[in-house]
C-alpha cells in the first residue's frame, strides 16, 4: 500500500503499483505546554457551587499528620501550594480543599492509609491520573487524597499468554510503550494515555477509541487487587482468562470508581500488536452518511476494523483553529470519520479496504479522504481526534458530557441542544466520539461557568437520553457530578443493591464520598 493517498468524490481508488498519490502534506502535532490551555484562575469550591452538605467525617488534625509522616515521609504532603493542584480537576469544574496528599509506594502502605482513616472517620479521595469528566477524582471537601502516582512499577510481561501483571499507578502509554518491544500492546487507547493511570482507568472502567475490537475492561482484566475501607486485601489477582470459581469479585471494583475500594494492582489480557496497520480520514456532507459509511465499514472491513470515529466541523474547529493542527483534508465538511484498520497481512487489507473505498465513493456517502498506512501520518491524523479533549479549554469554560445514545439518535442530541440553548451565550457546541460503540461526547463552552446555560443543559440532556433508552455515561463514570442522575439510566432496585454492597464493603463511607451514589 502507499504510505499516503489522498482521494475524492468520483475518483476510483485502488492500490496498485502505479497508484498516483495525488498530494502529500507535512502534518504538525506539537506538544502543547499544559499552561496555555489551562487557566490559572480556580474554579468555585464544589461544596459552595453545588450546596453539599458535608458527611459525618472527622477533621484532620495534628495527630493524623503526624502518623501521616511517620508512616509516609516526605511523601506525605500537607503543604498548601502542594496539596492545590491535587484539589482541581484538568477541566477545571470542581475543587475540593484537602490539606493532606497521601502518595503511597506500597499496597501495605495503602492498607495502613485506609485502616486508620476508617478508624478515625477520615474520609479518603482515591486520585489516579485525575483525567476524568465527571468530578470522581477530586475530593469535595477536605478528603484525605491518596495520590497512586508512585505505584508505577510493572511486575510481569507473559509474551506466551498476552498477560501483563503491574501496579495501579503505571501510566497507560507507559505500559503500551513496555508491551511494543514484545510484540503486544494495551487494549486501551485514551485521549489522555500520556497521562492517565491504568488503575483509573479499571476504577471508571474506560472504554476509549478501541473498545469497538477488543471491548471494556470487563472483558480484559484478567484480575487485580484491591485494598478495601478497613485496609483488607483483596486478593483477585488471576492471570489466566477462564476461572469460573464463584463471584467474579473483580467486577465490583472495576467501574465503582474507588468507592468499594483502592486498586492497587491489576492483570491484563493483552493481544498481539498488528503489523498492519491503515487509517482513512473522511469528510461527509451529513450525519446520515455517516451512519451508512459505519454499516458499510463493518461489512466490507470485518475482522479488521479496529476503530471507528465521527467528529464535527465545529470539533474540527477546535482542532485547527484553537491548536494549530492542519485538516488533513484540503477542504472543510460538516462532518468527518476516522476509520482504522488492524491486520496481520498488508494485501488483505488493501483488498478491504479497496472494495470498501470504492462502494463507499460510488455511493457517494463521502465527498473526500486521506489514507494512510504511515505511522508518522497515522499519528499526526489521530492528534487531530485525540487532542480535542485538550483543545476545547481554550473557548473558556467547558461543560463535557459523556453518553451513550442508540446510533439513529446519536446526532440528534446536538441539534436538540442547539434549539434549546441559548447560543447568544455560548462559543461552541459540538458532538464526536466513538461512533462503533454509539459513545457520544458533547462540549458546550462559554467565556466563563454559566449557571443559566447550566440549568438549560441540566436535566433536559438527560432526560432526552432516558427518553432515548440511552445511557447518562459511556465511560467516565458517576463521579460527582452525576449522582442525582443516576436513576436515568438505573433501575432503583439496581440502585438499591449497589448501596448495599457499599454499605457492606464501607459501612462508614470513608471511601470517595458524595460520588456515585445518592448520600
Amino acid at each position: 500500500m502507499k504510505p499516503f493517498l489522498t482521494f475524492r468524490a468520483n475518483m476510483r481508488v485502488n492500490f496498485l503499483p502505479m497508484c498516483k498519490i495525488v498530494r502529500t502534506r507535512p502534518q504538525t502535532n506539537g506538544i502543547m505546554d499544559i499552561r496555555f490551555f489551562a487557566t490559572d484562575t480556580k474554579p468555585e469550591l464544589t461544596s459552595v457551587r453545588y450546596k453539599v452538605k458535608r458527611g459525618p467525617y472527622g477533621e484532620v488534625t495534628s495527630d493524623h499528620v503526624d502518623y501521616f509522616r511517620k508512616l509516609m515521609g516526605s511523601r506525605a504532603l500537607t503543604d498548601p501550594d502542594e496539596c492545590d493542584k491535587y484539589n482541581v480537576d484538568w477541566i477545571k469544574m470542581v475543587r475540593g480543599n484537602s490539606r493532606v496528599v497521601l502518595k503511597p509506594k506500597t499496597t501495605e502502605e495503602v492498607s495502613n492509609i485506609l485502616k486508620y482513616c476508617n478508624e478515625h472517620r477520615l474520609a479518603v479521595c482515591p486520585q489516579s491520573g485525575n483525567t476524568g469528566l465527571v468530578g470522581g477524582s477530586v475530593p469535595v471537601f477536605d478528603e484525605i487524597i491518596v495520590s497512586m502516582q508512585l505505584m508505577n512499577n510493572i511486575i510481569s510481561t507473559d509474551t506466551l499468554s498476552g498477560a501483563l501483571v503491574c501496579e495501579a499507578g503505571c501510566v497507560l502509554e507507559a505500559l503500551d510503550n513496555h508491551l511494543e518491544d514484545v510484540g503486544l500492546m494495551i487494549p486501551l487507547d485514551l485521549g489522555a494515555k500520556g497521562s492517565c493511570l491504568i488503575g483509573g482507568n479499571i476504577a471508571t472502567n474506560a472504554g476509549g477509541l478501541r473498545l469497538l475490537r477488543y471491548g471494556n475492561l470487563h472483558n480484559t482484566v484478567l484480575g487485580l487487587e484491591a485494598v478495601t475501607a478497613d485496609g483488607t486485601i483483596v486478593d483477585c489477582m488471576n492471570t489466566l482468562r477462564k476461572d469460573n470459581t464463584g463471584y467474579h469479585l473483580k467486577n465490583l471494583f472495576i467501574g465503582s470508581e474507588g468507592t468499594l475500594g483502592i486498586v492497587t494492582k491489576v492483570a491484563i489480557n493483552c493481544p498481539t500488536r498488528p503489523k498492519n496497520i491503515n487509517l482513512a480520514f473522511l469528510g461527509l456532507d451529513n450525519f446520515d452518511k455517516a451512519l451508512k459509511t459505519y454499516a458499510l465499514a463493518k461489512r466490507e472491513l470485518a475482522e479488521v476494523l479496529s476503530s471507528c470515529e465521527v467528529m464535527d466541523d465545529p470539533t474540527m474547529g477546535i482542532s485547527v483553529d484553537k491548536l494549530g493542527l492542519q485538516n488533513p483534508l484540503s477542504n472543510r465538511h460538516k462532518f468527518y470519520m476516522l476509520i482504522e484498520t488492524s491486520g496481520s497481512t498488508a494485501t488483505h487489507d488493501e483488498e478491504k479496504l479497496t472494495a470498501f473505498i470504492e462502494e463507499a465513493m460510488n455511493t457517494e456517502l463521502i465527498v473526500d479522504g486521506t489514507l494512510t498506512s504511515d505511522p508518522a501520518k497515522i499519528k499526526n491524523m489521530w492528534a487531530v481526534r485525540e487532542r480535542v479533549g485538550e483543545g476545547c479549554l481554550l473557548d473558556g469554560y467547558c461543560f463535557k458530557y459523556d453518553v451513550s445514545l442508540p446510533l439513529p439518535y446519536f446526532y440528534d442530541l446536538i441539534r436538540a441542544l442547539k434549539e434549546r440553548l441559548d447560543m447568544s451565550r455560548v462559543v461552541r457546541l459540538s458532538g464526536f466520539g466513538h461512533l462503533g460503540d454509539a459513545n457520544l461526547h458533547v462540549v458546550v463552552a462559554t467565556p466563563q461557568y454559566d449557571p443559566e446555560i447550566e440549568a438549560q443543559l441540566e436535566p433536559f440532556l438527560f432526560e432526552y437520553i432516558s427518553e432515548k433508552k440511552g445511557s447518562v455515561s459511556a465511560e467516565h463514570g458517576i463521579g460527582f457530578k452525576k449522582i442525582k442522575y443516576l436513576g436515568y439510566s438505573k433501575h432503583q432496585s439496581a440502585i438499591k443493591l449497589m448501596c448495599d454492597i457499599k454499605k457492606i464493603m464501607d459501612p462508614n463511607s470513608i471511601l470517595n464520598p458524595y460520588k456515585v451514589l445518592p448520600q
